[in-house]
């Protein structure tokens, strides 16, 4: 039988969002239904609202989240009620050509819940990223629930749903950066300082934050960058290169998802480095290189899914180096809200005043 419970929708187009009354059916065979303790409020649910990812509204969102599994559906063995879970917007199948090459972390068919949550009405909602968690409880895939220890602050381990992954991976997984490599991150938002906590764990001798407002490099300091380049009146390409000795950085991580920023990624770093690309782009963005400039300067241009994690692997391990306090992921939690503050939080994030707001249940 359907449950009622809370949950944020946004019914159309940059249209405020609704805390509305949601219901969640019993899982079929292979769901979970979670019941959410904590969910991050991330910009790609303001994406979601503003359009910015397809038009399949209204939408269901949140998606960073972490919460207590209450029941599960037939041939479920992954995970049992009680178990404490960070939801995954990329459960893999194990069965497509990734898959079978033994590259679960680019599983080309990831799945989501058959079973669609609606509103009282019917009317059928659109998850955010498959998983829809600003809400009492949503209905996910199996395969979508990563067990990590319940020791751990549900508001801080529900961060590795999604940006705080996503920039760790894109610079340990994705970009390969290697101990004494210079590493410079473009865009310090919550997953470009979580690049430059991924590029500290690696072992970079160099981090280089660079952003437009000095609040976020302060606090990409604060997380390990060694150095700060401010984009708005200095020029990062010639900057990140006088950091480094004329020659660019080893690694350069594209935290905005821009062209403009994009292309200061290409030509900031050294020949034959890597550029990663983690920021999302909207769909009618374009980009033009020179070509034979894409050719003479070698190495690799990346783009970074979900950091190109394998979340049974990297969240436990994360949430273990929290806990041994080698990493500290508790500091890209600015701020704890109620459920009905998520319009406001938008507001707070495309201003700048927070690293992350997170919803708590």
């Amino acid at each position: 039988m359907a449950q009622e419970v809370r949950g944020v929708v946004a019914p159309g187009k940059n249209e405020a969002v609704r805390l509305e009354t949601i219901l969640v059916p019993d899982p079929g065979p292979g769901e979970a239904v979670v019941k959410i303790q904590a969910c991050g409020v991330c910009h790609t649910d303001l994406h979601y609202k503003q359009g910015g990812i397809n038009d399949e509204f209204p939408f269901l969102l949140g998606h960073e989240a972490a919460g207590v599994v209450e029941s599960v559906g037939d041939g479920v063995t992954d995970v049992a009620p009680g178990d404490f879970v960070v939801l995954n917007w990329r459960a893999v199948c194990g069965a497509c050509r990734a898959c079978l090459r033994g590259r679960p972390q680019y599983c080309f068919d990831t799945h989501n819940a058959r079973q669609k949550m609606t509103l009282k009405d019917g009317t059928e909602l659109t998850p955010a990223l498959g998983i829809g968690a600003f809400a009492d409880k949503t209905l996910v895939a199996s395969g979508q629930c990563t067990k990590v220890d319940p020791a751990v602050s549900p508001a801080v381990a529900g961060l590795l749903g999604c940006g705080v992954m996503a920039g760790i991976g894109a610079a340990i997984n994705t970009g390969g950066v290697g101990r004494g490599d210079a590493v410079a991150v473009i865009g310090c938002g919550g997953v470009g300082d979580a690049a430059v906590v991924g590029a500290r764990l690696a072992g970079a001798s160099r981090i280089i934050a660079v952003d437009i407002d000095d609040r976020k490099l302060d606090t990409a300091k604060s997380m390990g960058a060694t150095h700060t380049v401010n984009s708005r009146t200095a020029d990062p390409v010639d900057a990140i290169r006088e950091l480094t000795g004329g020659f660019g950085a080893d690694v350069v991580i594209e935290a905005v998802g821009r062209p403009e920023t994009y292309r200061q990624a290409f030509y900031a770093r050294d020949l034959a480095g890597t550029v990663v690309l983690v920021g999302v782009p909207t769909p009618e963005m374009t980009l033009e290189l020179p070509l034979l400039d894409v050719f003479g300067r070698g190495g690799a241009l990346k783009s970074s899914w979900y950091g190109d994690c394998l979340p049974s692997r990297d969240f436990p391990m994360l949430i273990d180096l929290h806990q041994q306090g080698r990493i500290d992921l508790g500091a890209f939690v600015t701020e704890t809200i109620g459920i009905d503050d998520v319009e406001q939080a938008f507001t707070r994030m495309h201003a700048g005043d927070v690293l992350r707001s997170v919803v708590v249940l």
